[in-house]
Order: structure tokens, then sequence, then C-alpha cells
């Protein structure tokens, strides 16, 4: 049932904080510090008590193996793509894991969460990515299945790999095709002025928008726009190396979740991490 799943997500107060650390997916060293040791890195992840925890197929049932009924829920990774590296491979991909959403429903999944990229000059990839989401949304419908569609607009990796756009001119009209295949969640980039993002909450016809963390920054500039974001309509966010990559994962999760769920100031959620 998508009600009692998305129920699961949004909570009472009606916003989502998702923790992705499903980096180890996409075969790039440079994306495994901090979760070196996987039962570690959820575990203390868990205990913080976020929303969700974003994980793909493979390492979901160490957070599934989590007694008591408040762990947090899983948002499944459905996708893998090999787009993050500088050079780029010769030939790129987007391949969805085998019936992804009956290995959802068996892992206990609240959502599903599938790639819809855009980079420069590499329409095969774009294409790959506009049938995965076409594949899963029939199958999300007959389970009753949320999901989660993730439009991403990357700069050439020749300026020094993986690095999004902040664009915003190209970030609507992704926004909004994936609004268009089906998407019940949009998890998408903030752009280069925060204060413009009401634009995107807008395009998005009313699906909730949860925004991407993006590269590691400081604890005070992820909080400070963070709150800047829930301001412009923002219904949460998904942050992965911005808690992973912490010094302190759990104070910045429960900071975090201060400011999705309480509108707590960048000030007063720095007391969390005291």
């Amino acid at each position: 049932m998508k009600a009692a799943r998305f129920n699961r997500l949004f909570g009472t107060s009606g916003n989502c904080f998702d923790v992705a650390i499903d980096h180890g997916m996409f075969n790039e060293k440079t994306f495994l510090g901090g979760i070196e040791n996987m039962h570690e890195a959820v575990r203390i992840v868990a205990d913080a008590s976020p929303d969700a925890i974003q994980l793909p197929p493979g390492t979901a049932p160490i957070l599934q193996s989590i007694k008591g009924k408040h762990r947090p829920a899983l948002v499944l990774r459905t996708d893998i793509a090999n787009v993050y590296g500088n050079p780029l491979p010769r030939s790129l991909f987007s391949e969805v894991i085998d019936r992804p959403v009956e290995q959802a429903v068996a892992l206990d999944a609240a959502c599903v969460v599938v790639n819809l990229l855009l980079l420069p000059d590499q329409p095969e990839l774009y294409h790959a990515c506009v049938r995965n989401v076409n594949g899963l949304k029939r199958e999300c419908e007959r389970y009753g299945m949320p999901l989660m569609v993730e439009p991403l607009v990357m700069q050439d990796n020749s300026k020094g790999g993986y690095m999004v756009n902040g664009d915003i001119d190209l970030i609507l009209p992704l926004v909004r095709q994936a609004v268009e295949l089906g998407a019940d969640i949009i998890k998408a980039d903030p752009c280069d002025n925060v204060q413009d993002y009401h634009r995107v909450i807008e395009i998005a016809q009313d699906i909730p928008v949860l925004v991407r963390g993006g590269g590691k920054v400081s604890d005070r500039e992820i909080l400070e726009r963070t709150a800047e974001l829930m301001k412009q309509g923002a219904r949460g966010i998904v942050y992965g190396r911005n808690v992973i990559h912490n010094a302190n994962p759990a104070g910045i999760t429960r900071a975090l979740m201060a400011v999705v769920h309480e509108n707590a100031s960048a000030d007063a959620a720095m007391a969390h991490l005291a």
C-alpha cells in the first residue's frame, strides 16, 4: 500500500531526512570514505534516527536486521551507473537491478530510487535512464511502492570528475520530466542560488521534493543551506557524504533532523554537535 509506505518516510511532520549510504554501488574508490565498514556506518546513522537510510540490495539487510520498531525506513537503490570517474569510461551505462520492485518488497523497503542522468553529449545514457524510469513506474504501481526519481544534471567530468551542475535552467526541465514520467518523490540537486529553489518546488507540481546534499561542506554551511531549502518549500533532504564523511555522523544527523522536522535555525541545530 503506497500510502502506508509514504507514512513511514514522511512521518508526522510531513517531511523526510533520508541518509544515502549507497555509494559503494558505483565502483568508485573516492566514494568509500567513511563506509569501509558498512555494519558500523549503518549502525551509527540508524542510532541517530533519521527517517530513512538509502541502501543497495546487498547491504540493505544490515539495516533491516536491526531489532525494534524504530529503525529508519529503507529506501532501496535500484540502478548502477559508471558515470562518476575522470576520465569517463569508453562506454557508459545505467543498469537496473533484476526485478527491482520485487526485491524492494522482499526487503520491506518503503521506497525505491532510480537516476535520471543528464550528462553533456551523452544521449544514449540519458535514453537508458528514461527506459529505467518507465520500466519501474508500472511495477511500482502494481506493488504499491513509491517511486523516487533522481533527476541529476552533471557537468563535464573532464573538469574534475563527478560534479553536479547547479544551473536552474537545466534542473527545472529535468525535474519536470521526472514528474511527467510518474515520480512519486523527486530527489533533486540544489541550484546555484538556493533562494531560487522555490522554482524547483513549483515545477514539481505538488510532488514532494527532497534535496540532494552534494559534496562535503562545513557543518554550518550544510545546516544554513538546509534551513533555507526548507523555507523555499522542500519537503526534506537526501544527504550522504555530508553525514558519512562527517567527524560526528550521529550529531550531524540529529542536527539536520531538527532543521527538517522542527524548523530549527542553523544556530539552534549546531547545539547537537557540541
